[in-house]
């Protein structure tokens, strides 16, 4: 699947509207255009929950962006209930955007802050099905070299992640088992060339079990997984 340029994403951001796994979306400044690269963790997302076969499914979209994957995520799966959460206030109110849109309001909630602490007093711990989070994954180093087009245009918090762009992978990694059952899955996009770090540092972990990575058609890993370990 191709990388979106930056001419669409300046022509997204004029007409104000993008399209994601099929759903017309708003979208704003100051929240990131959605990639079709995401549909594959949408996709992946979407078909280990039917596999737990769990009703109603519980999820958590963490940095939510636009909320394209909980919006898609809940038009997939119509008794899904999902939190989703983001660090910005622009990225927060085109998510509830488009969560009015879609008329998803009595079942997606959107929420503002730090990673797990947008989240915290809402009883969510170990009851959640599926956490997915699309994060920065994009080093410093890179920002101010070869991707220092990115920032022409869409925000830096969408895509700095630190000096190996790992950063918020580590922190909702260790975050994560806190809110997921046993058996739930974690879900992350990763950046080419990142799925065997990631995949190791889910490994790395003692919580989680049966970590696998996702290709996309061109044989690159972008999704990484693993899965709370049963008690």
């Amino acid at each position: 699947m191709r990388a979106i340029g930056d001419d669409e994403v300046a022509e997204a951001y004029a007409s104000g509207r993008t399209t994601f796994m099929g759903l017309e979306l708003l979208v704003a400044p100051g929240a990131l255009v959605p990639r079709p690269e995401t549909e594959l963790l949408g996709a992946t997302a979407i078909e280990a929950l039917r596999r737990m076969n769990v009703r109603p499914p519980r999820v958590i979209d963490m940095c939510c962006g636009t909320g394209n994957l909980a919006c898609a995520i809940a038009m997939q799966l119509p008794e899904a209930r999902i939190w989703a959460c983001d660090l910005t206030q622009e990225c927060v109110d085109v998510a509830r955007r488009n969560v009015d849109s879609l008329d998803l309001g009595d079942r997606v909630r959107v929420s503002r802050g730090d990673l797990f602490g947008a989240l915290s007093g809402l009883g969510l711990e170990g009851t959640v099905d599926a956490i997915v989070c699309n994060p920065p994954y994009i080093s410093e180093k890179r920002l101010e070299g070869d991707r220092a087009h990115l920032l022409a245009l869409e925000p830096r918090e969408a895509f700095a992640a630190g000096p190996y762009g790992l950063s918020i992978h580590m922190k909702v990694l260790k975050e994560a088992p806190r809110f997921l059952r046993p058996g739930g899955v974690l879900l992350f996009e990763v950046g080419l060339g990142q799925d065997r770090q990631v995949a190791g540092l889910f490994e790395r972990n003692a919580a989680y079990e049966a970590v696998s990575a996702v290709a996309n058609g061109a044989g690159e890993g972008r999704v990484v997984l693993g899965h709370l370990l049963r008690s």
